[in-house]
């Protein structure tokens, strides 16, 4: 018997290094993204400091879950084989509308039903979902920043360009 010399190369743009750079990218983006919008809701003002670093990495691990829960589906509703190279677009889309879509249920049942938090004066409200507008762009922007730094797509190929890129 001899042993199996052949060496593969691996190539910093296949899938799973796509998708742990996501993952990387995300938590720091989201974290950047709670910090940054914590003050709109009501536990800056009437929360202790560690109260409020607790809702920061709280809220981010779970932003965390979400981003990786809907990258997956995603994957698996509309990748291909030859994703990233493939299909890239429709990959990002869908992760994206359904990280908005679990956003506006989230904040629908944590206010309204839960009641386990609340925005203040100061946080612009979307009128017809009544969720806050700083919680939607973020699952705009975080996840579409994410997906771009991680695949290294050039962002006119993502949604136009070579074939198969949707």
């Amino acid at each position: 018997m001899t042993a199996n010399t052949e060496t593969f190369e691996t190539s910093d743009t296949g899938w799973l290094s796509v998708i742990r750079r996501y993952i990387v990218y995300s938590a720091v983006g989201h974290l950047i993204w709670e910090s940054a919008h914590i003050p709109l809701y009501t536990i800056w003002v009437e929360g202790t400091w560690s109260e409020i670093a607790f809702a920061v990495v709280h809220c981010t691990g779970g932003d965390l879950l979400i981003a990786m829960s809907t990258l997956l589906l995603a994957l698996f509703l509309v990748g291909g084989h030859a994703w990233p190279s493939e299909r890239a677009g429709r990959v990002l889309l869908l992760a994206v509308a359904m990280g908005v879509s679990y956003t506006i249920f989230s904040e629908w049942l944590n206010i309204v039903i839960r009641a386990a938090w609340a925005y203040r004066d100061i946080m612009p409200v979307v009128p017809v979902i009544d969720a806050g507008l700083t919680p939607l762009l973020q699952w705009i922007i975080v996840p579409t920043l994410a997906y771009w730094a991680a695949t290294r797509v050039p962002l006119r190929k993502l949604f136009r360009g070579e074939r198969g890129s949707w």
